[in-house]
């Protein structure tokens, strides 16, 4: 199949982005930005975007400036800031964080409601794109009532993750569960997160790194990566892969804040089940991650800004809201967040690695 043959396979995943996650309307302008190696997504996109009766304008990012992209020309931010949806589907290169914060930033300024697909892959599209974003909703609306009154939020897992994060309401807790009601919404969806007041602890990266280290380094289940926290700073990191931790204390330490954690986020898609070393995926399991860099203070309402953000998976955790246990081994406690798994049970690419766990029929069905 050539580059530009359209692969029918991620049309479902695309159909969802288009008319569940952004409802897309006839005659609305959209405007996708996406690069040689996510071509395929991007014509997917389009297609379906087409089909709804919207006009759309696909953008190739090669065709306008040369990678790494650290800044965009005016040939793609002019027709993105006239659009009402806009699609970010482009596989990220080392530098090219600024990039995406001026996009997001025009997308923020004009009101332009937004699909952040930074990394998107076709196993993705044929994935956790295909999820039931309403359930998704529905249990990330469920775990926000909770974390928006919450004062502290305590983490451990078998691998020695062991952290306390504290809270403060005038940091927003936000919702990104797919359905995109405001603004802008990274896709796949599934996760809530905000500014944490203060956290501290061993937090041990088992799962994935963000920015370009995913590609690099994959899964870190065989090489995992202990970070330690005080008063929200990066004070240590320690890993068997000396390259990878050499690379990443240098990434947490380029400018001002790089070491600061910005972001605390619970990951709340049940349909996503394994580690690919793929962020844009791997963050939206249940379960726990945190970024240090900027706070996305647009959202959050936090007062500071940074030009770095990088994100870090821990597996299979134990989580309380206050004194209340929300999930167990990396599986929600279902009985006190009122979530059905019920529906997985139709899905066989699911239900296998939830049986597997002894946990998972206890914690389903509850006390």
């Amino acid at each position: 199949m050539s580059d530009h043959a359209l692969n029918h396979s991620l049309i479902p995943g695309a159909r969802n982005a288009v008319e569940v996650c952004l409802a897309v309307q006839p005659r609305q302008k959209v405007f996708i930005l996406t690069d040689h190696r996510t071509r395929r997504v991007g014509m997917a996109l389009h297609e379906e975007v087409l089909r709804v009766g919207a006009t759309c304008r696909l953008a190739v990012l090669e065709d306008h400036v040369q990678r790494p992209a650290v800044h965009l020309p005016e040939s793609l931010m002019a027709p993105l800031s006239q659009a009402e949806v806009a699609l970010y589907c482009v596989y990220p290169q080392a530098g090219e964080l600024p990039s995406r914060i001026q996009m997001v930033r025009c997308v923020e300024g004009h009101g332009i409601k937004y699909a952040h697909m930074v990394g998107i892959t076709e196993d993705i599209m044929c994935q956790g794109m295909r999820a039931d974003f309403h359930k998704v909703d529905e249990v990330s609306r469920r775990l926000l009532q909770r974390a928006e009154s919450c004062s502290t939020i305590r983490v451990r897992s078998r691998a020695g993750t062991n952290l306390v994060a504290h809270f403060e309401p005038r940091y927003t807790w936000r919702k990104t569960s797919g359905i995109i009601e405001e603004v802008w919404s990274n896709l796949p969806g599934g996760e809530i997160f905000t500014f944490p007041a203060r956290i501290d602890g061993v937090f041990v990266v088992d799962g994935t790194v963000g920015d370009h280290f995913g590609e690099k380094y994959g899964v870190l289940d065989r090489t995992p990566m202990t970070l330690e926290i005080e008063d929200s700073r990066l004070r240590s990191a320690r890993c068997p892969n000396r390259k990878l931790e050499r690379e990443f204390w240098e990434y947490c330490h380029q400018v001002e804040g790089s070491d600061r954690v910005g972001e605390f986020a619970i990951g709340t898609n049940l349909a996503v089940f394994e580690f690919t070393g793929n962020l844009l995926q791997d963050e939206k399991m249940p379960g726990i991650h945190i970024a240090f860099g900027d706070p996305y203070g647009t959202q959050t309402g936090a007062d500071w800004s940074c030009t770095t953000h990088v994100d870090v998976i821990t597996r299979s955790c134990d989580i309380w809201i206050d004194s209340e246990q929300v999930m167990q081994h990396g599986i929600f406690i279902s009985d006190k967040l009122g979530i059905d798994y019920t529906y997985l049970s139709e899905d066989p690419s699911v239900m296998p690695m939830y049986a597997a766990d002894p946990e998972w029929k206890r914690l389903r069905e509850g006390p």
